[in-house]
């Protein structure tokens, strides 16, 4: 069997896991843009902070593609998939078979159109070359402008407190993190980065930069030396669209990760999830979820048969040193705890636990995780220890037991 990944990421790691599980002979090539080693993407905030070094950066091990017996096509791009001959197509020319093929092409920076941005040197933060990029310019005591205070920006204004910089960040949203706090949470987060020296311009957006400053819709201007555009990403869809596969806000599979042309699978940041905790479809941008995708179609381009299931958006991150897990979704009733270091939110619906927001203390998480992905019902627990300090105690013996292994404790 000749198998061909396009990616180079946790998708395509996962896919190369779930191949070797069941063909431990049949030739893996993988493709990528990117000429690097495979590395971990959440990592790069911390090499740029200089908490992580080059060597440690990787996902895996130096051997691991030799170990795996993979060849690698790395700094390469796939200009098309040739459906009819089952090849794909690099720029170069180069065409390379499959028998079976998997799309793990991630996601891009989403720039969105600015009034002189085109005029304006700037730099997106998502890839090891983009932070090698800000890394090679960054002046001790620069002025950085990030647009953008999700998880991508903030992370970049959390690196570049190294350099003494200082930092400005705006966003359109009333709350720092909007996609994963609510605004009580988010007003806890703020005054935490706050305090290291970060300040906030929020509600807002850039109406037009000139070559070192921009003026916002609310009349501030801010002056800058480098500037940082991180308002989202975008996934990659367009092989499969050009193809003739079924695209919407990202690729489209089944629950074995294949998507709607033969012997073509797809995982990771540019497809569509089923989101198990709000009932929905969506893309769940998630490392975890990438590398489960991925293992999930290498086993059935192998021949075994297997489903992915029981997806939720969860998220496990910090920020000068404060912590938040976040998983679920967030509508229903709401049970919260707050001091001024912690904060708990759990957000019960259909006598199920469906979210939750931990910040401060994170501990015992998995429980609450758990809980949503298997859809437990509220009738087999005690819900307020379930509030207060979840254990294993909560669940009634049947669950103990079935959760244990059939170990009774």
């Amino acid at each position: 069997m000749n198998y061909v990944i396009i990616g180079n990421s946790a998708a395509a790691i996962g896919t190369i896991a779930g191949i070797r599980e069941i063909d431990s002979a049949g030739k893996i090539t993988v493709i990528s843009d990117e000429k690097y080693h495979t590395y971990s993407r959440p990592l790069i905030s911390y090499w740029l902070e200089g908490r992580v070094s080059d060597k440690n950066i990787y996902y895996r091990e130096p051997d691991f593609y030799e170990k795996n017996g993979v060849e690698t096509v790395l700094g390469k791009k796939v200009q098309k998939l040739d459906t009819a001959n089952k090849s794909v197509v690099l720029e170069d020319g180069l065409s390379i078979p499959y028998d079976k093929l998997m799309v793990a092409t991630g996601s891009k920076p989403f720039v969105p159109p600015m009034n002189g941005l085109d005029k304006v040197k700037y730099h997106t933060f998502m890839s090891y070359d983009s932070a090698k990029a800000i890394r090679s310019e960054i002046k001790d005591g620069a002025k950085v402008l990030i647009i953008g205070a999700g998880l991508i920006g903030l992370k970049a204004a959390e690196a570049l407190t190294a350099y003494n910089a200082k930092i400005t960040v705006v966003d359109m949203a009333d709350r720092v993190l909007p996609s994963i706090l609510d605004s009580r949470a988010g007003a806890k987060m703020q005054k935490h980065i706050e305090s290291k020296g970060v300040k906030f311009i929020l509600g807002t957006s850039a109406d037009e930069f000139t070559e070192h400053s921009a003026k916002l819709k609310n009349g501030m201007t801010v002056d800058f030396d480098m500037l940082i555009i991180a308002v989202g990403v975008r996934p990659n869809t367009e092989l499969i669209a050009d193809a003739g596969g079924k695209v919407e806000r990202g690729i489209i599979t089944d629950m074995t990760q294949k998507t709607t042309l033969d012997d073509i699978y797809s995982a990771g940041d540019c497809t569509v999830s089923y989101d198990a905790s709000s009932d929905s479809e969506k893309i769940l941008a998630l490392l975890p979820n990438a590398y489960m995708q991925g293992e999930v179609a290498g086993r059935n381009m192998a021949g075994r048969e297997a489903y992915y299931v029981n997806a939720i958006p969860m998220n496990a991150i910090g920020f000068f040193g404060l912590h938040i897990i976040s998983a679920g979704d967030y509508s229903g009733e709401e049970y919260v705890e707050e001091t001024e270091n912690t904060y708990k939110k759990l957000v019960f619906r259909d006598n199920m636990l469906k979210g939750y927001i931990l910040m401060g203390d994170v501990a015992r998480a998995g429980i609450y995780t758990s809980m949503i992905k298997e859809r437990i019902d509220l009738s087999e627990v005690d819900v307020e220890m379930l509030k207060e300090k979840p254990q294993m105690m909560m669940f009634g013996k049947a669950r103990r037991l079935e959760k244990l292994g059939g170990i009774y404790t």
